[in-house]
């Protein structure tokens, strides 16, 4: 297969939950999806259980269903006080537009959902809500990382993806459109995946690295943190993180 040839710096820096620029008419070839599913189990898993599952849904009639549930549960994530617009209040300008735009984003993937070509729901054996708190999230360490690796995998050939949780507002529901037994299975995410409207190759300076919180608002607690860099005398901004960045002067570490 076709690969964009990122280096893994590029990669991990460059992927980002694509909604907008989705090409939800081009097909995708199911070998693309099996080549970068060969990537997602080579992840490590807790004591090697290797006990992840993936369900691929292509179905027209299944994926139509899945976008009415998303839409009704994103119906209720949007007057949420975690909605991406409702981070915005209160916040510096530039965060605010941020936020304002990932909402805008989201609304549009949301309308839009039922017409993803292929969508990719990870699964673990059980029910996550059952487990006490330690095994809850160690089953979950078991599947977060492949399905991250799935995401990476797909970027390197030109398709993008989104990493949701709506429609497990209805995951019962959800279970019974797609055969899954409910009672025996979890389900995790529901991936969104087609080809990007564009192909950002290597070199192209419209790639870039994505505003984030600087380093040093990352500590928790009182425990004794790394000694991180600061910002310029002046609180001017960061310096680029990489000399091929393209933006310069940007504090979005």
């Amino acid at each position: 297969m076709t690969t964009l040839g990122l280096s893994a710096d590029e990669l991990l820096s460059t992927t980002r939950a694509v909604r907008k620029r989705l090409d939800f008419d081009r097909p995708v070839d199911p070998a693309l999806i099996e080549e970068c599913l060969e990537f997602a189990v080579q992840a490590p898993t807790g004591s090697n259980s290797q006990s992840w599952k993936f369900l691929v849904v292509t179905d027209e009639d299944k994926r139509q269903a899945l976008g009415d549930l998303y839409r009704r549960g994103w119906e209720a994530y949007a007057g949420m006080s975690a909605s991406a617009a409702s981070l915005a209040v209160g916040a510096a300008d530039d965060r605010a537009d941020q936020q304002m735009r990932v909402m805008g984003s989201a609304a549009y993937l949301a309308e839009n959902f039922h017409r993803v070509p292929v969508m990719l729901i990870p699964c673990l054996p059980g029910r996550t809500e059952a487990m006490p708190g330690m095994g809850a999230v160690s089953t979950l360490a078991g599947i977060i990382p492949s399905t991250w690796s799935f995401m990476l995998a797909a970027r390197e050939r030109g398709l993008g993806t989104c990493w949701t949780t709506i429609h497990l507002m209805f995951e019962e529901e959800a279970a019974e459109v797609l055969g899954i037994p409910y009672a025996e299975v979890s389900q995790v995410a529901l991936i969104t995946i087609a080809h990007t409207g564009h192909r950002l190759q290597a070199g192209n300076p419209r790639r870039r690295c994505c505003r984030r919180h600087p380093l040093e608002h990352l500590g928790v607690g009182r425990a004794p943190s790394l000694r991180l860099r600061r910002p310029p005398p002046g609180g001017r901004a960061w310096p680029p993180c990489r000399p091929d960045c393209g933006r310069p002067g940007r504090r979005h570490r």
